[in-house]
């Protein structure tokens, strides 16, 4: 039987960096109002010569606005119009912009093919030191996203970031709670394992999360969550070849979407496709691209959607 690993070839773009959190360990945002929005135009330009490549998902990654801001409106109205530039032009959107409203989530859902959001740490505890000056990252709040997903029936992706200052017992908790979100909904369809690495902009400096670490938490997770979930790992965030190898042995069998820049950690770069297929086929493992949607979700999207899906399953019939 042939032994799979897969990842989606993705391009990132991202409306705006501003965000009014301020995470102490983040290399992404910058200050409300100094970051000009990404204008339809440029959006269009960037994906203009992507249109012959392999790429299939964008990914709509944004700062966050805040949801009582007089700019919230257009905020979401500039992720919506970039969404539907997305399918316009043959793409595949996946949408991560923070913590929606059941409405936004709802209106998000028609041109979108799946979304995600990172649930972190369920631990109340990272609310007096990494996040306490980011209100969105309240477990309660993160938790929600999850309902509204599931109630909305929105293919979903989400995850733990590791090396925060949370305990082990705390990832075993938030993997609980993603897993019972799931039995509720049968929604998840990946979680990732995201380690810190400490990058040039953060306020904190933070050690790095090492590959043990990593391979231990993988096996937790791999214990505690559905087989029917997926289990990720940022293969550029896992700075060893032989501690990669160890974590997909251990069960996490997809890379996630790669591209040209990791937008979230933009000093860790991507290996090259061949490198990482020679690397893979080491241990006798195939890397294979995937849709940022499972095909058991297909059902779940509107007809427009669902034809945009299967036009790259028909061209990439290897593809999940």
């Amino acid at each position: 039987m042939e032994r799979i690993v897969t990842y989606s070839p993705a391009y990132t773009l991202v409306p705006t960096y501003e965000c009014f959190n301020r995470c102490t360990y983040c290399n992404f945002r910058v200050n409300p109002g100094q970051h000009e929005w990404m204008t339809l135009a440029a959006a269009r330009e960037l994906l203009l010569p992507l249109e012959s490549q392999d790429v299939s998902e964008v990914l709509i990654l944004s700062g966050e606005v805040h949801p009582l801001s007089k700019r919230r409106s257009d905020w979401f109205e500039r992720i919506y119009q970039l969404c539907e530039l997305a399918l316009a032009q043959g793409f595949l959107p996946h949408t991560n912009v923070g913590p929606l409203s059941y409405a936004e989530m709802a209106q998000l859902r028609e041109v979108n093919v799946s979304m995600g959001l990172m649930l972190e740490q369920v631990t109340p505890d990272l609310q007096q030191t990494v996040h306490a000056h980011a209100p969105s990252k309240r477990p309660d709040v993160r938790l929600q996203q999850l309902d509204f997903a599931g109630r909305l029936k929105v293919p979903f992706t989400t995850g733990l970031l590791l090396g925060l200052g949370e305990t082990v017992d705390d990832w075993a908790d938030s993997l609980e709670a993603i897993a019972q979100s799931h039995h509720h909904h049968r929604h998840i369809q990946e979680v990732i394992l995201q380690p810190h690495q400490p990058g040039q902009t953060q306020v904190e400096t933070r050690p790095a999360c090492q590959g043990k670490t990593l391979l231990q938490a993988v096996k937790l997770a791999r214990d505690i969550l559905p087989d029917d979930i997926t289990l990720q790992i940022p293969p550029n965030l896992i700075l060893n070849d032989d501690a990669l190898l160890s974590c997909i042995a251990a069960g996490a069998s997809d890379l996630g979407g790669i591209g040209p820049i990791d937008e979230v950690n933009p000093a860790y770069g991507h290996r090259d496709r061949k490198a990482m297929e020679a690397l893979l086929q080491t241990q006798g493992w195939t890397l294979q691209p995937r849709l940022p949607i499972y095909e058991k979700y297909d059902d779940w999207l509107s007809k427009g959607l669902r034809s945009a899906v299967q036009r790259w399953r028909y061209t990439r019939p290897r593809s999940i």
